[in-house]
């Protein structure tokens, strides 16, 4: 079996942003972190969005009946067009890649899986960071 390797930039990814996670009880886990000082800054029943200092890193916490999204890592990026950029270079060299949309918090983004079989997220996120639905 021949492995695919990429010997040239195919992305110029600059901030691992976030991680989400699976958790059983999300009341459960959002008070846990929020207690190590995390800020929940968006929360919803089946999921929640907490940061941590201010570098904005992030910690979603994916509920049992949340589906929109598995566990995974995000690298941010400042522009949407940045995203369009990545999600058509790794298109061109055949990964691939997830539609690209537009989420409710302002965000936009694509999920792909490493070679390896893991998760992935290219997230645009704005300047002004997510916007609190508290």
């Amino acid at each position: 079996m021949t492995r695919k390797t990429f010997n040239f930039p195919i992305a110029n990814v600059q901030r691992l942003g976030h991680i989400a996670i699976r958790v059983k009880d999300v009341e459960r886990a959002k008070s846990f972190y929020m207690n190590l000082g995390m800020k929940l800054i968006w929360d919803d029943p089946d999921w929640c969005y907490l940061e941590a200092g201010s570098g904005g890193d992030g910690l979603a916490l994916l509920g049992p009946s949340y589906k929109a999204a598995g566990p995974h890592f995000a690298f941010h990026f400042n522009s949407r067009k940045e995203v369009e950029e990545v999600h058509a270079r790794l298109t061109k060299v055949g990964v691939k890649v997830g539609t690209l949309h537009d989420h409710r918090d302002g965000t936009a983004s694509f999920y792909l899986k490493d070679p390896e079989g893991n998760w992935l997220e290219m997230l645009y996120l704005p300047s002004e960071g997510i916007p609190t639905n508290q």
